[in-house]
């Protein structure tokens, strides 16, 4: 059976001998199969969204003892799908008096920035769009733009109530994301790479596993993504119950779904990310590296929306001080100990 890497590399190279059997240099060649892995990226980041949509209903649903979507397709298989159709026919409001060039842009970086990342995340061997050197770190640097996303949101709307899901929404991923960085860093000081490739490439074995050597960072990394990515326990900057939805009270249409799907696009991420880092990517027996890859990062998904639908949502000052008063001091001494250890080793 025909792998999907060696589907990818086929496609590739047909892309490549049609661009030069038009007489066209090397940099049309990289341009057209940069252009196709986007395209190919996009549909799969489309896909996978419609699905974990559906999932959550379904997951939710039998948490609480109900059935979820089932009138739509087999189990409701085909409500996503329906309700994306809704979306783009809904009327696209904007109301007086906003921002209107950063009220229009605001949805549009944050769904950017969520889907950039995929550039860097090994899916499969040989299924990465740009193995990067410095892979990590270019993750770590993009997703910040969710940030200014979120804030232009929250600013433009002339909405008291979406400014206040703004300034929470900055306040609590810049709080996570410092933990969440140094739980990663625990893992890059064994491996003495950026690469995402090459950290895989060290976990070939079950027992090579990072989150053996850096169960403590893994929980870290856990809840700090968790909270990355606007989850409950830590759905603060659109608490329904105080800020009527927050940052997206505004919006309405495309515009809302942008903001909506970035969400679902950053859980599969941090799952994808964890996957990566602390479970050995697409290391696996028997089956093709792409669904060892799948199958480890919809674990990691149905954690985060199994959270969700058990814990309660946090006050803002115990959001706050359980990242500054307890994860960063002990994502430092995970550090110390990690470089303490390497040092004796």
């Amino acid at each position: 059976m025909l792998e999907l890497d060696k589907l990818v590399a086929a496609i590739g190279d047909v892309i490549a001998s049609v661009v030069q059997a038009l007489g066209l240099g090397p940099v049309w060649v990289t341009l057209a199969q940069t252009v196709a892995a986007f395209l190919a990226v996009f549909a799969f980041i489309v896909v996978v969204v419609l699905f974990l949509v559906w999932w959550e209903r379904k997951v939710s649903a039998h948490i609480q003892m109900r059935l979820g979507p089932m009138r739509v397709g087999w189990h409701g298989a085909l409500q996503t799908i329906a309700d994306a159709v809704k979306l783009l026919q809904k009327e696209d409001i904007t109301p007086a008096n906003v921002d209107r060039s950063v009220y229009f842009w605001a949805p549009v970086i944050t769904f950017v920035a969520a889907a950039a990342v995929y550039v860097t995340i090994p899916f499969g061997k040989g299924l990465i769009v740009r193995d990067l050197n410095i892979g990590i770190l270019y993750i770590l640097a993009i997703t910040t733009f969710t940030v200014i996303g979120l804030l232009m949101a929250g600013w433009s709307s002339n909405n008291k109530y979406t400014l206040l899901g703004g300034f929470r929404s900055a306040a609590q991923i810049v709080s996570y994301e410092v933990p969440m960085v140094l739980a990663i860093l625990g893992v890059t000081m064994f491996t003495q790479t950026f690469s995402m490739v090459e950290i895989v490439g060290q976990q070939a074995k079950f027992y090579q596993w990072y989150v053996w050597r850096q169960p403590i960072g893994f929980l870290i990394y856990l809840v700090a993504a968790t909270a990355e990515c606007n989850r409950t326990p830590f759905d603060l900057p659109e608490a329904d119950s105080e800020l009527v939805a927050g940052f997206v009270t505004e919006y309405s249409g495309m515009k809302f779904a942008m903001f909506f799907l970035a969400e679902f696009i950053n859980m599969f991420t941090v799952s994808a990310i964890a996957t990566t880092l602390f479970f050995g990517g697409w290391n696996g027996p028997l089956l093709p590296s792409w669904i060892w890859f799948m199958v480890k990062t919809l674990i990691g998904v149905f954690v985060l929306m199994w959270f969700r639908w058990t814990y309660p949502r946090l006050r803002v000052d115990q959001l706050m001080g359980f990242a500054w008063k307890f994860l960063l001091p002990l994502a430092f001494a995970n550090l110390l100990v990690t470089g303490l250890v390497l040092s004796l080793s």
